[in-house]
């Protein structure tokens, strides 16, 4: 019997959503008995971009654990990346008094309708001074002398901080770029991060469009797609303060948005498979997923979490 074809879906959730999705692939890796890195078409967006593009340049799910724990295993290749500093801290620098993009707000005035509501609000943000250089080093280093992997489906969603258009990097048609900037720019959070410049166009976070860009698989004929997903959650717990309350509220308002998008996916055969964190694991995150002192405890909560949740058999959505 053939191996099913798979793709992977891997979204935004910053140095939390990022530890949450390591124990979840680890989860997946042993369920299925199938390396998430060999999946046909591998798409990522803001810390799914990270993990997504090392996975397509070969790094292991087992070395993305044991760097997560800090003990490498004899043999893992070095990964000269601290994920507790390189992103800056757990709260922005001071952004610059200036309008992250005009032409984003003056495009949405003219189509409202054309934008997702957090594109637009994109472009309200203060322009971002945070940098992305580490990140960049790392893929940079997982790549070296070429300018993309060889996996031919490695996508990477970022948003055109100009005409608010979504991109897919490494995706037949998307403008040219290599993965570091392509990473970057997904990575890059309006009002926190400067905007990565490719090619004389500004690239934001691809967040600002969709959690997940799962729509991008549409027509891909894939069998199932797998998505781990740090802003979905089927499961909540009951934060004590305001702000958690509403963080709670937006992550309800991005699950509709992806599975609305899993609707289109499975419409043309694919079964979707959609891990996000539960109850235990919010606990664990609480509301700010830049807070990297919380990133062990989501990890190692994330790796037993997500395996209970796929050996429950209620994390699938088969074909419609």
């Amino acid at each position: 019997m053939s191996e099913p074809r798979r793709g992977l879906v891997l979204g935004g959730g910053g140095v939390l959503g990022a530890a949450w999705m390591i124990g979840a692939l680890q989860a997946v890796r042993e369920t299925y008995d199938w390396d998430p890195g060999g999946a046909e078409a591998i798409v990522g967006t803001s810390a799914g971009s990270v993990l997504g593009a090392l996975l397509a340049s070969g790094v292991t799910v087992e070395t993305l654990v044991n760097h997560q724990r800090g003990v490498p295993a004899p043999g893992d290749p070095q990964i000269d990346f601290d994920p507790d500093t390189a992103s800056g801290g757990s709260l922005p620098p001071r952004p610059k008094l200036r309008l992250g993009s005009a032409a984003l707000l003056a495009r949405a005035a003219r189509n409202p309708r054309k934008l997702p509501p957090l594109a637009i609000l994109s472009g309200l943000a203060p322009r971002g001074r945070g940098s992305l250089a580490p990140v960049g080093e790392l893929i940079s280093a997982a790549n070296p002398d070429r300018d993309w992997p060889e996996h031919p489906g490695c996508w990477i969603v970022t948003l055109d901080y100009e005409t608010g258009r979504r991109v897919a990097f490494g995706r037949p048609g998307s403008p040219p770029a290599t993965l570091a900037e392509a990473v970057m720019a997904s990575c890059s959070i309006p009002g926190w991060y400067a905007p990565v410049v490719i090619d004389g166009r500004r690239y934001v976070d691809g967040g600002a469009w969709s959690p997940t860009s799962l729509d991008l698989l549409t027509r891909r004929e894939l069998d199932e797609v797998i998505v781990l997903a740090p802003m979905v959650s089927f499961d909540y717990d009951e934060p004590p303060t305001v702000v958690g309350r509403l963080e709670r509220r937006f992550r309800r308002a991005m699950t509709k948005r992806v599975l609305h998008e899993a609707g289109k996916v499975r419409r043309h055969g694919t079964a979707v498979t959609i891990l996000g964190p539960g109850r235990e694991d919010l606990e664990a995150i609480g509301v700010n997923l830049m807070d990297h002192r919380r990133r062990l405890r989501v990890f190692e909560t994330s790796l037993r979490t997500s395996a209970a949740a796929l050996a429950a058999g209620a994390t699938t959505l088969p074909a419609a």
